[in-house]
């Protein structure tokens, strides 16, 4: 068995340190207030402190860069932490494994893959797209041993409030209450379960043909929010719930008071047009599927 640092416990690290501390391995868990899942090693620590973070990480086989700013911030917050990650990978030689994400394509037409060019005009996407750009650069230079995963919006178990498909959703369903969302209705979108996000990190820093290259969660066929609710309901044996899209102008209004549905203008084009994830590049590489609809829907509504 290995060790392994994981670098958050949001809703992705917290299945991550899980389902690694399930499979016997060693496990620290670092995040700025010292939270994470019993049986592993918590500590409290500044991530973009690489000094620390090369003492936490020494004789670890992978480093996880499970962390995630608030939206708002990620112009600052993320440059020295990404920093602190190379320095640490650099310094202990562990595999560093990035969560990752769509943004950094930018408005696409077709299915994703992970040969498009990271080609966003927005600044947000552009910082995590230069997260990756260092990383592979340094990769490249035989400094240290790198992958990226990425993965749609996500869903399942844990998630967090930020998730469109959380209470925000799952509250007014159980209830046979109107559903509101900022998007349209009808629209197929990808959804991608958030064990999946944590098994593809597993396999990708376990398995060397991951490395130094990014890959795209397995994620099953895209939906619409409409789809998603008529499936939930009919699993709580309830009728299809009404749902509506709550107007743009109102979104906007809202955005003044709230930094995060300020933040939705960035993502407005992956909701207005299909929005589709192409990860059959994984799944026939490691022979990984994501877990089917239903029986993810059905995990979501246990939990």
């Amino acid at each position: 068995m290995g060790k392994h640092v994981v670098v958050g416990s949001g809703q992705v690290g917290t299945h991550l340190a899980t389902k690694l501390l399930a499979q016997g391995h060693e496990v620290t868990v670092v995040t700025r207030s010292g939270n994470g899942p019993a049986g592993a090693t918590r500590v409290a620590a500044d991530v973009a402190d690489r000094r620390r973070l090369t003492e936490i990480t020494a004789g670890a086989d992978t480093l996880y860069n499970c962390v995630n700013p608030q939206y708002h911030r990620w112009l600052t917050d993320w440059p020295p932490m990404a920093e602190s990650f190379l320095a640490t990978a650099e310094a202990t030689g562990a595999v560093l494994v990035i969560l990752g994400n769509l943004y950094p394509y930018g408005p696409v037409t077709g299915p994703m893959t992970e040969d498009l060019p990271l080609a966003s005009t927005s600044p947000k996407a552009q910082v995590r797209a230069k997260i990756w750009v260092d990383a592979l650069a340094a990769h490249e230079a035989g400094r240290i041993r790198v992958t990226e995963v990425r993965g749609s919006d996500y869903f399942g178990p844990g998630a967090t409030d930020q998730s469109y498909l959380g209470d925000r959703f799952l509250a007014p369903l159980r209830a046979g209450k109107t559903i509101q969302v900022p998007w349209p209705t009808d629209m197929p979108h990808s959804w991608t379960y958030l064990p999946d996000v944590a098994d593809a990190l597993i396999v990708a820093g376990a398995d060397e043909r991951a490395w130094g290259r990014p890959w795209h969660v397995p994620t099953t066929d895209p939906v619409s929010f409409r789809q998603l609710g008529e499936r939930m309901a009919a699993i709580l044996g309830k009728p299809a719930p009404r749902m509506v899209q709550l107007p743009w102008p109102l979104v906007r209004t809202l955005g003044l008071f709230s930094p995060m549905l300020g933040e939705l203008r960035h993502v407005r084009y992956q909701f207005v047009a299909p929005y589709v994830l192409d990860s059959s590049e994984f799944q026939e590489t490691f022979g990984v599927r994501p877990t089917p609809l239903d029986v993810a829907l059905k995990a979501t509504l246990a939990s």
